[in-house]
């Protein structure tokens, strides 16, 4: 295949059929951050989150059994190699929740939604990438990096597996605990049991998340090029596709552009299937300046916290690293004082 394809092409596919597994999740299952947390904070409906640690639990299983195998390396890993900065990370979080909240989706969410025809979403993809960018590498770049510093190369993993490890807890036990536990905690609920719809999609999401890391690290080790070893996320690669696609005469493909099309056009098979693919736009402009406005503080809390609710939410939880559920809790609880200021009138953006 690489012999054919090239490297880039090849890893840029892999991105494109984990994307499209993930964009029928988000139409057939109804997967989805800002609905699972607004369902369970005003429904008292936990399936949704039920089906999110479905997701989280099929991925550490996975990583961490392609681990044992051999299939999977951590080395070069960002989520592991950066040293962690719980002040960015919650800070970052409680911006990328609250900014999704105004939004009414994520970044993976926006795209679901443009590809059902959603006009809504393609501004917010935009406003999104472009604010990602802004932050990450653009003029507000160095004021972050003096405000939250980097470091590249962590003395030590930054994540629970390796911890671990130096008890002498293998990391195929530690990811049979965390992620067994997860999904014994999913499944403990009959209505869960009973909706199987939830569980397979729950588990297709989680199976995502391994083909990226597993994909993308064969061709890092096989390979004669340098490529990254990633998986599925939905802030940086939203502004890397909006890039590519100025210019693409001098850049090669990427995962990341693979990734964000594929959630476009499974996202889009998925509402043509179901007959609900329509669409629409924004009749009310303070609705449009709210939604932008949210886009544009999600951005910037991605990359403070290095990871959006997928990036984070569950690939980052997917090789344990330290800062998943520390910035998983504050998306959420972000996304709370979000939908509860706008349940009991927001009028800040009015």
């Amino acid at each position: 295949m690489l012999d054919v394809l090239g490297e880039a092409n090849t890893v840029a596919l892999i991105g494109l059929m984990g994307g499209i597994a993930l964009g029928m999740a988000a139409r057939f299952g109804r997967f989805c951050t800002l609905g699972a947390i607004e369902d369970y904070l005003y429904g008292g409906d936990d399936l949704r989150l039920r089906m999110w640690a479905i997701a989280i639990g099929v991925a550490i299983l996975g990583t961490h059994i392609a681990l044992s195998l051999g299939w999977f390396g951590t080395d070069g890993v960002t989520y592991l190699d950066r040293k962690w900065n719980p002040v960015g990370t919650i800070i970052g979080g409680l911006m990328f929740g609250y900014g999704m909240a105004l939004s009414g989706n994520c970044g993976y969410g926006a795209l679901a939604r443009l590809g059902g025809g959603d006009l809504r979403g393609f501004v917010i993809v935009l406003v999104m990438g472009l604010s990602a960018y802004f932050v990450m590498s653009g003029p507000l770049a160095s004021t972050r990096v003096w405000l939250f510093p980097i470091e590249d190369n962590a003395l030590q993993p930054q994540g629970f597996t390796q911890l671990f490890d130096g008890f002498g807890i293998s990391p195929l036990t530690t990811g049979l605990l965390f992620g067994g536990g997860l999904l014994l905690f999913a499944l403990s609920k009959s209505e869960m049991r009973h909706s199987p719809s939830k569980v397979f999609w729950g588990a297709v999401v989680g199976l995502a998340i391994v083909s990226g890391w597993l994909g993308t690290y064969w061709i890092a080790t096989t390979g004669f090029e340098v490529e990254p070893i990633e998986t599925h996320a939905f802030a940086a690669p939203l502004g890397d596709t909006i890039y590519y696609s100025m210019t693409a005469s001098g850049n090669a493909l990427s995962f990341s552009v693979g990734s964000v099309l594929g959630v476009v056009i499974g996202a889009a098979f998925g509402s043509y299937s179901k007959g609900h693919f329509r669409w629409e736009a924004c009749d009310d402009p303070r609705e449009l300046r709210r939604q932008m406005t949210g886009a544009a503080i999600m951005g910037p809390g991605a990359i403070l916290a290095m990871g959006c609710s997928v990036g984070q939410g569950i690939s980052a939880f997917s090789v344990l690293a330290y800062s998943a559920p520390v910035t998983f809790a504050a998306i959420f609880l972000g996304a709370a004082l979000g939908l509860r200021q706008l349940i009991t009138g927001f009028a800040a953006i009015d």
